[in-house]
């Protein structure tokens, strides 16, 4: 029995072993990973409840996510340690980051649109979010049509500026586009009266809500500047084998419904530095997009969803 169980131990060590030269020597990622025992996290510094700072220390939905891929990643690797080092992005430098290999993958709130995959890579979606914008609840703001002769702000670096840019030109609007450095910056100038309205991912905008002393000031739109859109962890656009392990690990997350857990700690439960709540159950909230993973290949097609967890 013993001599049997050993057989069986050595010849998983020696498949493990394969299997991790073969995705090395495959995947520039993998290979540098392995070489230096680091992989290297791309945070955002306020994205609530995805990717902020609390005590200078990344956390998030986004970060727990991708910490536990790198958890499977180190596993398949054969890795006994691997260490994580968090990289800070901004909405502005992010393509650059990943794609000249300073950031191995970015765990935030990067939408994956068409034009980007020219750019970078992305893995299996993590949440839906759609283009609205928030406004001071007294100005009875809800319609594009409210947003006409408007003062309205968006963020440097994102793709809802490009959106704003084309409802205002399309609909004939008249709206003075302003800019912001970051999505603080943006929501400060609606509370002080500098901007009439912030067009921004809806999500992000519930989470600065939520994190405002006068929440109830605030109101997001019902109208949206953009159809539903997906999140997801991006990588270099030229290692699909690094990208197909990360789908490998998100795919056993979403299959074990642990992914279920993390959205319940992230969204409904209250969450750092303040114990706000979020209070977007899954029933309530945002789409949570879980891929129906083949059993023969780990692929998505993005532009035609295969399951979305009802939501709002």
């Amino acid at each position: 029995m013993m001599k049997w169980l050993i057989a069986v131990l050595v010849s998983s060590t020696i498949w493990q072993s394969a299997l991790a030269s073969d995705l090395l020597a495959s995947s520039p990622s993998l290979s540098h990973i392995v070489s230096t025992g680091e992989i290297t996290i791309g945070h955002r510094s306020s994205e609530i409840p995805f990717s902020y700072l609390v005590n200078g220390q990344p956390i998030g939905y986004a970060i727990d996510l991708c910490l536990e891929v790198i958890n499977a990643l180190q596993e398949n690797l054969g890795l006994n340690e691997l260490n994580v080092t968090f990289v800070p992005l901004t909405p502005a430098n992010r393509f650059i980051l990943v794609g000249n290999g300073t950031v191995d993958i970015e765990c935030g709130v990067t939408t994956n649109t068409p034009e980007r995959r020219r750019q970078a890579a992305f893995s299996y979606p993590h949440f839906l979010t759609a283009t609205r914008y928030v406004s001071l609840a007294e100005k009875q703001m809800n319609s594009l049509q409210d947003l006409a002769g408007q003062s309205v702000v968006s963020t440097t670096g994102t793709v809802n500026i490009a959106q704003l840019n084309e409802l205002n030109r399309t609909q004939g609007l008249n709206i003075s586009v302003m800019l912001s450095r970051n999505h603080e910056e943006a929501f400060t100038m609606v509370a002080s009266g500098q901007a009439a309205a912030f067009v921004m991912d809806d999500i992000l905008l519930a989470g600065l809500i939520a994190s405002a002393p006068n929440s109830a000031a605030f109101r997001i739109s019902e109208a949206t500047l953009s159809n539903t859109e997906p999140y997801g962890l991006m990588m270099p656009s030229d290692d699909p084998v690094f990208v197909a392990q990360v789908n490998k690990a998100l795919g056993d997350i979403y299959q074990s419904g642990s992914i279920y857990t993390l959205y319940d700690k992230w969204f409904v439960q209250p969450i750092p530095p303040d114990n706000r709540v979020l209070n977007l159950p899954l029933a309530q909230s945002l789409p949570l997009y879980l891929p129906i993973l083949s059993s023969t290949k780990n692929e998505v097609d993005y532009d035609a969803p295969t399951y979305i967890i009802p939501g709002m």
